[in-house]
């Protein structure tokens, strides 16, 4: 059987999969996927709106006032009056973040372990490349939604040989 046929399968799959583990280990930290995809959104972002933040972390735009009316209770963030636009608010992060934001991090850093485990430094670098070419691919082609532009990537020519056995 021709392996590439599984190609749209096995990158949804793997979606499905990293997603439900993230999950697992967000709530073992007391935190939620939103809280998190927000919160790293931001830290990026700061000053964003929240229906420009519900964009990019792809929540619907009330649920993810909840989880920001959540966050602002817990001293997390704080929602400012637009300067240019009185009905918005813009959003910042406080001192009260940055343990999260660690937590994140670490977390961030336990599933990359965990779902590259096995793979030598040369072979990740490999599949990040690729994964970068395949994304910028997806990105310019008509699909009605745009990419965050953080994460286009430049196609990068690839040398992959085999280890000698």
């Amino acid at each position: 059987m021709d392996r590439i046929r599984n190609f749209g399968f096995v990158i949804k799959n793997l979606e499905r999969l990293y997603r439900r583990r993230f999950e697992v280990l967000a709530q073992e930290r007391s935190l939620t996927l939103g809280q998190c995809k927000a919160l790293f959104l931001l830290a990026r972002n700061e000053g964003i709106s929240q229906k420009r933040l519900a964009e990019l972390a792809e929540i619907e735009p009330m649920t993810l006032v909840r989880i920001l009316d959540r966050m602002e209770t817990d001293r997390w963030i704080e929602r400012r009056a637009d300067p240019a636009d009185r009905r918005a608010r813009c959003l910042y992060l406080t001192a009260g973040a940055a343990p999260v934001l660690e937590q994140i991090d670490r977390l961030t850093v336990q599933m990359r372990a965990e779902a590259l485990q096995g793979l030598s430094a040369d072979e990740r670098n490999v599949l990040i490349t690729l994964l970068e070419r395949v994304h910028a691919n997806m990105s310019s082609q008509k699909t009605g939604v745009a990419a965050p532009a953080a994460t286009a990537a430049k196609p990068v020519a690839v040398s992959v040989r085999k280890k000698a056995k």
